[in-house]
């Protein structure tokens, strides 16, 4: 079959890697792509929210499964513009993707159907939000922006002042545009934060190995929030029982939520948890698959993907089996331009990533990279993820830091951290037994 990866970061580099070896898969497109998507994918010069040229796209080439990498065009509903065209399309509609376009609402529904997470209250007038935060005893809390606001519209706040020029910052100056039209405000969770992806068709879940980012741009996750600067898996923390808690307390319950509220959604259910002394509780809801979460997941996932993707578009997802993993952990370090989360300046020539893939099973994904293989320029403020596998995590760092190493380009940087957070054991075997039932 024909596939179109609609995208052009390191999730959708890691996507076409991963379905490039699908032996069921005769071509893979993307759109727009990248520098590195070249390699295993024919790039199409087209926009993630030119939906009408993307459908096009996919008839004048007869395309068969269509994998939208990004949440905006996906919030924006062009999984429902493709579906209406008759092409087989994997990617929840608007409507369910409004579970990562609006905290508000994804809170609203963990409130109504009894899911844990945090305590909360949303706010759509500053003066509001400031008053209450007057009010509030516990710090730390969290501001965030309802909207998407590409992983940097999360505030973690110690004190009153930070937390109201936060809330002024998002709703009087509106520096993340639209998104700041509505903020929530809640309590700030302790514990261990994990990642985990559902696959699913709204029917049947298929729950992928577990992945751990770090989310903070600076050594010892200090500074502000990003898209991510690092991911491990899989992650120790979460045993057996607990996952089996994840499941039986967060995922089933929100695709038994989706369903009672008439929404009909196949694709992925990226959930960040906290998992806390009290058991797992929501952080947030995804709508795609996580970046850079889905490097750790395609280097240690064996077998083929395409026929997963492919029966949940087509809502078989229960005739699947759920994949097998590598035992060999996966370590990813993205690689960014100097300003990062902040200003940075592009189209630095970016050298040594194929001395960087010399290094024992490590696999650079681009993420912000434009031009060609003997001219490839930086594009964006993450740029690459140099991902390794070892046979344990400490190889798997020291290859993949290996990499990094051999890669260079003006104002380039990276945490110096990823794969050494020692993650405290917040939930023992007995612990886990005692949130059961």
């Amino acid at each position: 079959m024909k596939v179109l990866v609609v995208g052009g970061g390191g999730r959708e580099h890691a996507l076409c890697w991963k379905l490039n070896a699908s032996p069921k898969v005769s071509e893979v497109l993307c759109a727009p792509g990248n520098a590195g998507t070249l390699k295993v994918a024919r790039n199409v010069a087209i926009g993630v929210d030119e939906h009408e040229q993307l459908v096009q796209l996919c008839r004048s080439e007869r395309v068969d499964l269509v994998l939208i990498g990004p949440e905006d065009p996906l919030v924006a509903g062009l999984a429902d513009e493709i579906r209406a065209a008759g092409i087989l399309c994997f990617g929840p509609g608007a409507d369910g993707a409004r579970l990562e376009g609006s905290k508000v609402f994804t809170k609203e529904l963990l409130e109504r159907h009894r899911i844990p997470t945090a305590g909360w209250r949303r706010f759509d007038r500053a003066g509001a939000a400031k008053a209450y935060l007057e009010q509030c005893t516990q710090w730390p809390q969290v501001v965030k922006a309802d909207g998407l606001a590409a992983g940097k519209g999360v505030f973690i706040c110690d004190a009153v002042e930070e937390a109201s020029r936060v809330v002024d910052s998002l709703m009087e100056e509106r520096s993340l545009g639209e998104a700041g039209n509505e903020v929530v405000i809640e309590e700030c969770l302790i514990g261990d934060e994990v990642s985990i992806h559902a696959i699913t068709d709204g029917s049947t879940l298929l729950v992928l190995d577990a992945v751990m980012d770090h989310k903070q741009v600076g050594d010892g996750d200090t500074g502000p929030n990003t898209g991510g600067m690092g991911v491990t898996s899989p992650v120790p923390a979460l045993n057996g029982r607990l996952m089996r808690q994840i499941e039986q307390r967060v995922l089933l319950p929100t695709l038994h939520a989706l369903r009672t509220d008439g929404i009909s959604f196949r694709g992925v259910l990226f959930v960040g948890l906290m998992i806390t002394e009290a058991g797992p509780r929501v952080l947030e809801f995804n709508c795609r698959f996580g970046d850079p979460e889905i490097q750790a997941i395609v280097r240690r996932m064996k077998g083929d993907l395409a026929p997963i993707l492919q029966a949940t578009a087509r809502g078989e997802l229960k005739d699947q089996t759920a994949p097998e993993w590598s035992q060999e952990p996966c370590v990813g370090v993205v690689v960014a331009s100097e300003g990062y989360p902040g200003r940075y300046t592009t189209g630095h020539r970016i050298s040594g990533l194929e001395a960087a893939e010399q290094v024992d099973e490590v696999v650079v994904f681009h993420a912000g990279t434009r031009g060609a293989a003997d001219d490839v320029r930086t594009d964006g403020g993450r740029v690459l993820c140099v991902t390794a596998l070892g046979q344990d995590s400490e190889a798997a760092r020291m290859r993949a830091y290996e990499g990094v190493s051999r890669i260079g380009w003006e104002g380039m940087f990276c945490r110096s951290d990823i794969g050494l957070r020692r993650r405290k054991a917040v939930v023992t075997e007995e612990q886990s037994a005692s949130y059961d039932g």
